[in-house]
């Protein structure tokens, strides 16, 4: 079985409740974006990681983007899948995201959820179901 980390940035506890699906999901191991770094890529089979729309449609950037620069050359030939939400726009952070890391080599598993602001339940069984694809 496959160990997956599931990687997350928070401000509102929206995007945190879409990583504890897909953490519960996958089985994987909870972490937020602080905890994790480089060092510990090596640890792990495969990744998901969820970080909301800050901005104009950009990543977290004090904690997540910082973490995730540092991690993305390691993430080259692994299994990876994205979420997060949102408060406005039409999800274009996303987007930017998946090219970003289909062109530092990593392989989508799934296709990206995003919700706008809290998750309902539809968004919960989405990430679900993102949290069982990387256990294919």
């Amino acid at each position: 079985m496959s160990k997956v980390a599931v990687v997350y940035w928070s401000g509102t506890g929206n995007t945190q409740a879409m990583a504890e699906a897909v953490a519960q999901a996958s089985q994987g191991t909870l972490l937020e974006a602080s905890a994790f770094g480089a060092a510990q890529v090596e640890a792990f089979d495969k990744f998901a990681f969820g970080c909301p729309s800050m901005g104009a449609e950009e990543l977290e950037d004090s904690e997540f983007e910082p973490m995730f620069t540092a991690v993305k050359p390691l993430l080259a030939g692994k299994t990876i899948a994205l979420f997060g939400s949102y408060g406005w726009g039409d999800g274009e952070w996303m987007r930017i995201w998946e090219e970003d890391c289909r062109q530092a080599g990593a392989i989508l598993a799934t296709e990206s959820v995003i919700c706008q602001e809290t998750p309902d339940a539809d968004a919960l069984a989405q990430c679900e179901a993102l949290g069982k694809a990387l256990l294919q």
